[in-house]
């Protein structure tokens, strides 16, 4: 079970380090976003690539997730054991949330660039491949990544 503000938090974030052991036992990070993650423990993030973290967990399923607002300086990392899902076994719902995930980036892209904000220009999200696959974790820790001294003043207040 995860606690609603944690899940809050995850769908907040516009990408997401995910972590993987390669074959000779080093670790993998790459970025990723959140498709969906609920309460029950799931998360489903999508891989385009099907590059290392496809490799790596097609040899080992554990898997590690994690987040930061810098700002706020809180962080989570969710740990557990993840399965690859081919697309036509993905639900509709899930593929809906990643093409609207996709519109958003791009629109908040798109502001940004009329604001004068400087970024990439391509928008590269609009040249990301189709999913092939999904990746379904099952959450079985979570790590608090805020520091002790923090949490600590936090809840004197």
């Amino acid at each position: 079970m995860i606690e609603p503000d944690i899940v809050q938090f995850f769908h907040n974030q516009r990408f997401t380090i995910i972590s993987t052991i390669d074959k000779k036992g080093y670790p993998h990070n790459s970025c990723k976003g959140i498709v969906q993650i609920d309460e029950s423990g799931k998360a489903y993030l999508l891989d385009l690539y099907m590059a290392r973290t496809y490799e790596n967990l097609k040899a080992n399923p554990n898997i590690s997730i994690t987040a930061i607002d810098e700002h706020k300086f809180i962080g989570y990392c969710l740990k557990g054991k993840a399965k690859i899902v081919q697309k036509n076994k993905v639900s509709k719902s899930i593929l809906k949330l990643w093409e609207d995930k996709i519109t958003s980036r791009i629109s908040h892209r798109l502001l940004k660039n009329i604001k004068g904000e400087k970024g990439h220009q391509a928008h590269p999200e609009a040249l990301l491949p189709t999913p092939t696959y999904l990746i379904v974790v099952d959450i079985d820790e979570i790590v608090d990544l805020i520091p002790g001294h923090i949490k600590r003043k936090a809840q004197e207040v």
